[in-house]
C-alpha cells in the first residue's frame, strides 16, 4: 500500500517550494533526522524548529543511511512510513529524503534561512561539510533546548521490556 503523502517532495519539487517561500518573503527553516518512532523530544523539536520561521522543511534520512548510522536493526518503520508520520503534524510543512550519509547538496540546493538542530549537538559536532554548506547558503544555525530523557532507542527498550511483561 502506498501512503498519500502530499508533504512528500523530491529534491527539486522541496527546492521549488522553498523559492515559492522565499518570493512570497517567507523565512525556511531546515532541520533533519531518522525520526524512527516519533515521540516527545521529537516533537519538541519539531514545534520548536517551526516557530523560527513561516515554513519548516524536515530532510529525513533514508532507510540505507538509517542502518549505516543506526545499525542493521534500524530503522524500525520505512522512510515511507516515518515520511508519512512528519508529513502528518501541523508544524512541519515539506519532508524530504535523502539518501547520502551529509545532508551537505540538499542544504546547498534549499539554501535555508535557519538550520535547526537539537541540543544535543554543537557548531563543533556539526559535520564540517555540512557546516560549510549552511555558512555559504548564509544560513543562520540554531540548537533547540535539549528535551533530556526521550530517545528512540530508549524507547524501543522500553517497549522489548513491556513485551517481557
Amino acid at each position: 500500500m502506498t501512503l498519500d503523502n502530499p508533504k512528500l517532495f523530491s529534491l527539486p519539487q522541496a527546492v521549488e517550494y522553498r523559492e515559492r517561500q522565499r518570493a512570497a518573503g517567507r523565512k525556511v527553516v531546515l532541520t533533519n533526522g531518522v525520526f524512527d518512532l516519533l515521540h516527545t523530544g521529537h516533537l519538541y523539536s519539531l514545534q520548536k524548529a517551526r516557530s523560527l520561521g513561516d515554513a519548516l522543511i524536515v530532510a529525513l534520512n533514508a532507510d540505507a543511511s538509517v542502518k549505516a548510522l543506526k545499525g542493521p536493526s534500524r530503522p524500525v518503520q520505512s522512510e515511507e512510513q516515518r515520511a508519512y508520520a512528519l508529513g502528518a503534524l501541523a508544524c512541519v510543512d515539506a519532508v524530504v529524503i535523502f539518501g547520502t550519509p551529509r545532508l551537505t547538496a540538499e542544504i546547498a540546493a534549499l539554501r535555508p534561512d535557519i538550520y535547526c538542530k537539537a541540543g544535543d549537538y554543537t557548531l563543533q559536532k556539526l559535520d564540517p561539510g555540512e557546516r560549510a554548506a549552511l555558512e555559504a547558503a548564509r544560513t543562520q544555525i540554531t540548537f533547540m533546548p535539549f528535551l533530556p530523557g526521550f530517545s528512540t532507542t530508549s524507547l524501543i527498550a522500553r517497549i522489548k521490556a513491556a513485551g517481557d511483561v
